[in-house]
């Protein structure tokens, strides 16, 4: 099996084109076999509700609901940050059913000690 992918995003619709690129290296890791975990922080909680994913970052780019999908269907994870999420006052029961509260003692644990390739948007 693949070593391990996290992809940890901390942007928002707000750069809609950033978002495309870690989805796009998200959807990649996953489809390749890797396990992939999307660790979001700051706006891009957001982006772990059902609904808010959505457009064309641009010309030429794929679109958001597609990478998603592809992402689930590809067995690829969200671990949402809870303090950004509970800040931001969201509602848990809108999450995507491939996401989870959870905050860096859990990437950690997820991680385990074979360590990952990790990417930053």
């Amino acid at each position: 099996m693949s070593g391990k992918a996290v992809i940890s995003l901390s942007t928002g619709l707000e750069d809609a084109e950033k978002v495309t690129v870690a989805f796009l290296v998200a959807v990649g890791a996953a489809e390749s076999g890797r396990p992939t975990l999307m660790f979001q922080t700051k706006e891009a909680v957001r982006l772990a509700l059902d609904g808010v994913a959505t457009g064309v970052a641009c010309d030429g780019c794929p679109p958001l609901p597609d990478l998603l999908a592809r992402y689930d269907k590809a067995g690829g994870q969200y671990m949402v940050c809870p303090i950004c999420f509970n800040a931001k006052q969201l509602d848990k029961g809108s999450l995507l059913p491939n996401a989870e509260l959870a905050g860096t003692v859990q990437l950690w644990e997820w991680i385990g000690d074979q360590g990952a390739t990790t990417f930053s948007y």
